[in-house]
C-alpha cells in the first residue's frame, strides 16, 4: 500500500461500493467512506471491507461534502484520492500509480487521470469529450471548488501531471434510475447556466489562484460558449455533432442511447427548465431566485 487516503462519498451505493473499495485497496493505506445516512447496506458492506465510515448530512452540494471530509477526517497520509462510489481504477492504472508515485518531483501536487465512461456495460469510445480529472493530490494542497455544478479539484500550489492509464465511471443502475438522476441534475445545470447569465450566486466566480488541469479549463471554456447558443437548437446540434461527425454511432445501440439521452434529451430538458423559468420571471434576478425556491425547493441564497 502507498501513502494514500481514499475518500468515497456515498448514499445508497450497495450496488457499487464493494467493487470501488476492492479496486482502490491495493493502493490506499486508509479508505474513508463519508456516508449521507444510507438506508441500504452501504455502510455495513464498507465496514466489512475495511473502510472507516463517517456520517455527514448531505446539503445538495458535492464540494461542500468533500471539503467537509478534508477538514474533519483523521487523514495522516501524504496523498488523498477522491473517488466516486460508481468509479473504479483499471488494473493498468493501479500498476502505474504504484510505479510512478514515489518518483514524482517534490513540486508535483496533483495527478490527473483519464476518466472513461461505461454505459449499459459498453465503453463509450467515440463522440465524447476526453475527460481528464484531477483526483490524486497532496493533502493540504487540494480542495474541491465551491460550484453548483461541474466542480473540480484544484490545487493551491505546485504542478500537476497526467498519468496515461484510465479509471472508469461505470454505474450499474438501470436506465430508469439514470433518467431520474439526470432529471434531478437538469435543474442544477439550468441553475448553473442561469448563474453564468445573471450571477445568481456571485461567490461562485473562479479565483485566479486556482490551478486546474488544462483540459478541465478548456472544457469549461467550451461550456461558456455553449451557454451563449440558442435554447433547444444547441442540444440538437450537439447531438448531431457528437453522433455523426464525431462517430458516436460506432458504439452501436448503447452509443445511440448515450448520445441521445445524455447529449440531446438531457440538455433539452435543461433548456426546457431555463425556458420555463425565463418565461415566468423574465430577466428579473429576484423573481428567478424566488421561482427556483418555490418550485424546486432550492434556496440559492444559502449556497
Amino acid at each position: 500500500m502507498l501513502d494514500i487516503t481514499c475518500i468515497i462519498l456515498t448514499f445508497n451505493e450497495e450496488i457499487h461500493i464493494q467493487r470501488c473499495i476492492e479496486k482502490i485497496k491495493p493502493l490506499a493505506k486508509d479508505i474513508f467512506v463519508v456516508d449521507s445516512y444510507s438506508t441500504d447496506k452501504t455502510v455495513e458492506m464498507a465496514e466489512r471491507l475495511g473502510a472507516k465510515v463517517y456520517q455527514n448530512k448531505w446539503e445538495l452540494n458535492y464540494a461542500r461534502q468533500f471539503n467537509w471530509a478534508l477538514d474533519n477526517l483523521p487523514i495522516k497520509t501524504e496523498w488523498v484520492f477522491r473517488l466516486d462510489a460508481d468509479e473504479y481504477l483499471s488494473d493498468n492504472l493501479i500498476e502505474e500509480i504504484k510505479s510512478k508515485l514515489a518518483l514524482l518531483n517534490a513540486d508535483v501536487s496533483g495527478i490527473a487521470f483519464n476518466c472513461q465512461r461505461i454505459f449499459m456495460n459498453s465503453l463509450i469510445k467515440r463522440g465524447i469529450v476526453k475527460l481528464i480529472l484531477l483526483r490524486l493530490f497532496r493533502f493540504g494542497n487540494g480542495r474541491c471548488e465551491e460550484r453548483w455544478m461541474d466542480e473540480h479539484i484544484y490545487i493551491s500550489e505546485g504542478n500537476t501531471v497526467v498519468f496515461s492509464n484510465p479509471f472508469f465511471d461505470h454505474n450499474l443502475n438501470n436506465i430508469g434510475w439514470w433518467t431520474q438522476k439526470h432529471n434531478g441534475y437538469s435543474i442544477r445545470e439550468a441553475i448553473d447556466y442561469l448563474n453564468i447569465e445573471f450571477q445568481l450566486i456571485p461567490e461562485q466566480k473562479e479565483k485566479d489562484n486556482k490551478q486546474f488541469v488544462n483540459h478541465a479549463s478548456a472544457v469549461r471554456k467550451k461550456k461558456l460558449k455553449y451557454v451563449k447558443l440558442p435554447l433547444f437548437w444547441r442540444a440538437f446540434f450537439l447531438f448531431i455533432y457528437r453522433y455523426f461527425f464525431k462517430l458516436g454511432f460506432i458504439n452501436g445501440k448503447e452509443g445511440f442511447l448515450w448520445h441521445f439521452l445524455q447529449g440531446w434529451w438531457y440538455r433539452t430538458l435543461v433548456d426546457a427548465k431555463i425556458f420555463e423559468i425565463k418565461k415566468n420571471c423574465g430577466s428579473d434576478k429576484e423573481k428567478i431566485l424566488k421561482y427556483i425556491k418555490d418550485n424546486y425547493n432550492i434556496d440559492l441564497s444559502k449556497q
